[in-house]
């Protein structure tokens, strides 16, 4: 992922910084694990939080009052070894986090990957 934070992208984690510092946290360890997906990662702020692509957008990241959530708008097709997905809908899913912990504990990486991979040239 690009090491320059462009401007609302700085501005959205300075928002979350100043209301929530705890979520803070949460949201910039779900940047490294985006960033750390495969090549070409990239950021920007859309629909209230932050979402990554490379090809297309594969998963975004959006801090509420009380949590974090990773959402896959092509999470219907990702293998839930972990069965941390949640969500009904007919494509999305989400991932819920409370704490810094649940990024390893929920696997957060392993469904970011496939995000990844999803959206890959083929």
């Amino acid at each position: 992922m690009k090491q320059i934070i462009d401007d609302a992208v700085g501005a959205l984690l300075a928002d979350i910084g100043s209301t929530h510092d705890a979520l803070l946290e949460v949201v910039q360890r779900v940047r490294h694990v985006a960033a750390a997906a495969g090549d070409g990662v990239s950021e920007s702020v859309k629909y209230g939080g932050i979402m990554f692509s490379h090809t297309a957008f594969f998963c975004g990241v959006f801090a509420y009052s009380g949590h974090v959530t990773v959402e896959f708008g092509r999470g219907y097709l990702l293998e839930d070894h972990h069965r941390m997905l949640e969500g009904g809908g007919k494509y999305r899913r989400h991932i819920k986090l409370y704490s810094l912990a649940d990024v390893e504990t929920k696997q957060l990486a392993d469904y970011v990957r496939q995000a990844y991979e999803l959206e890959s040239p083929r």
